[in-house]
């Protein structure tokens, strides 16, 4: 099937796609997080179960794209204590996209975009207010861990939306702008690729999918080499106000829509 008529897009809902998948390249080697605008723009385009998988594969290209760009600089031990509470968050994902409808989707789609963008409002309140984060070898530490490798889990399954959580638990565990770079990166492309099973075993994942997604790959690489380029130079405040605003407009259009 031809990608420009897969889901009947139109050419400014190719165009929509296209600019979501430059966004998921330009955040994840600049601003992590910034692509819940992606799952908005995507949840809106296509019927909000399928967007889900459509997705996926251009988050794990841009995963590979960060691990390449920041490889050195990934923290394993936090990684290992936060892998078996993901683990146990996917699975609990996957049971409600069993028996979740579209419209249940796009609703909990938006409802969890509008969480995320109230967790990164708090996320940098927290960071404002320069308290001491917890140590990850702490008790504190790891029980921090355990609650927001669950919470990730589910956000990452269900709306491929775990970004602003685990962004949110690496600052307020301490990690500067490399290490959580480099820390993110190899987390989102292990946590991303080990849900290609599930996604393609509830049906989200195709042969027609793969094709969209072959059309819309290209548009990642120039937006993460926009990212490499921005990260020093962008304006980090005045982007995550705009990221949060145009989050929360995604999630309003799709809890109304």
């Amino acid at each position: 099937m031809n990608t420009m008529t897969l889901w009947h897009l139109n050419g400014w809902e190719f165009a929509a796609l296209a600019f979501a998948a430059l966004l998921v390249g330009f955040s994840k080697t600049a601003v992590s997080g910034a692509n819940t605008v992606s799952l908005a723009i995507f949840a809106a385009v296509l019927p909000a179960r399928a967007s889900t998988g459509v997705l996926l594969p251009i988050l794990i290209a841009g995963d590979v794209l960060a691990v390449l760009t920041y490889r050195r600089h990934a923290h394993w031990p936090t990684l290992w204590r936060l892998f078996p509470a993901v683990a146990a968050g996917v699975v609990v994902g996957t049971v409600f996209l069993m028996w979740a409808d579209d419209g249940i989707v796009r609703t909990s789609i938006g409802a969890i975009l509008l969480l995320m963008a109230g967790v990164t409002v708090w996320r940098r309140r927290q960071a404002d207010a320069e308290e001491e984060p917890d140590g990850v070898t702490t008790r504190a530490g790891r029980a921090k861990a355990r609650s927001y490798g669950v919470l990730g889990g589910f956000t990452t399954m269900v709306a491929n939306a775990g970004g602003p959580v685990m962004s949110m638990y690496l600052l307020s565990a301490g990690f500067r702008k490399l290490g959580f770079l480099g820390t993110s990166a190899f987390f989102f492309l292990i946590v991303n690729t080990s849900k290609l099973p599930f996604s393609a075993g509830l049906g989200l994942i195709d042969a027609d999918s793969l094709l969209l997604d072959a059309a819309l790959v290209l548009f990642v690489v120039p937006g993460a080499f926009l990212g490499r380029w921005a990260v020093n130079r962008i304006n980090q405040r005045l982007f995550e106000q705009l990221v949060i605003a145009a989050t929360v407009v995604g999630g309003v259009q799709l809890l109304v829509r």
